[in-house]
């Protein structure tokens, strides 16, 4: 039967450890082989700190879970271009020296799966997506393929189609602002000093009403760092499972909905192959974690 977090901030090992009466080395053994859910998703992180009201459930007989590094994660490669389906939780590329576990690192570790020389493959950076965010991403592996790939995206041409999941009733619209590094309170955001900000363009269909939420399909025109993330919260409806640009909603009595990852997925990606011209359109999934979480909502 699952437990209700009443203490907010404590790790998913010691709320386990507590309530399953079991020695910590267990609790983390159960934790790491998957065997534990938060709010209906299962999470690896001893170190994941709970939210008051989140529920958490040991199913010691559920299966592992998919382990991206040891299955084929990449939903296109040819000579000049590779996607892959990136999971939640994976940096696009290394921000430290020595990082490891990127979404580069997988993409190296499918090639060596397929027996090819992986580290003399180049990899060139197109576009990112957040560490919280799943789905697709794509690399250049030329730098011919770099150079057309960065053509589209500054011309605008490149198709980038998120699915999220927002706090309250949103309705469609268009916004458009100015964003900086810091809006005067260390946060990214919105300034009325146009000349200060980069532009950026985010067209926004709601598709299905939940319980205190609504599913929403998102198209980028710009791609600015948390761009869809900053844009939904200051319209007063933040991403269901944001950590960061939730300073507002809380200070005006919102109350958040719990998840334990980003319901934010990039779902669409198409653009014209920049060598042989041909159309590339592709799609993934929404992630089990992600599903779950809407199904709760429902």
């Amino acid at each position: 039967m699952p437990w209700t977090v009443d203490e907010p901030g404590v790790t998913l090992a010691a709320f386990v450890k507590a309530r399953a009466n079991v020695p910590n080395s267990v609790a983390k053994k159960h934790i790491e082989a998957g065997k534990v859910f938060v709010d209906d998703a299962c999470v690896m992180e001893v170190a994941h700190r709970l939210a008051a009201g989140q529920s958490v459930d040991l199913r010691v007989n559920a299966p592992r879970p998919r382990d991206p590094e040891r299955e084929g994660v990449l939903v296109y490669d040819d000579a000049h271009v590779v996607v892959i389906d990136k999971p939640a939780g994976v940096n696009s590329v290394p921000y430290e020296e020595r990082e490891g576990g990127t979404a580069m690192d997988l993409i190296r570790g499918a090639w060596r799966r397929q027996g090819k020389a992986a580290t003399t493959i180049p990899l060139h950076v197109v576009h990112r997506i957040d560490r919280a965010t799943s789905g697709l991403l794509a690399f250049a592996k030329s730098k011919r393929a770099e150079q057309g790939l960065a053509a589209q995206l500054r011309a605008h041409e490149m198709e980038r189609q998120y699915i999220c999941v927002a706090h309250g009733a949103v309705t469609s619209r268009r916004i458009e602002s100015f964003l900086v590094e810091d809006r005067g309170d260390g946060m990214r955001g919105s300034t009325t000093r146009h000349e200060q900000g980069k532009r950026a363009v985010t067209h926004l269909e709601a598709t299905e009403p939940l319980r205190h939420a609504t599913v929403c399909s998102v198209r980028l025109e710009t791609g600015k760092t948390h761009q869809i993330r900053i844009h939904l919260s200051e319209a007063g409806h933040p991403l269901v499972g944001e950590r960061v640009y939730i300073r507002d909603y809380e200070a005006a009595g919102g109350k958040l909905l719990t998840s334990a990852r980003l319901l934010l997925h990039a779902a669409t990606l198409g653009f014209e192959h920049p060598v042989t011209g041909d159309r590339v359109s592709l799609s993934s999934p929404l992630p089990p974690d992600f599903t779950a979480v809407v199904d709760r909502l429902r």
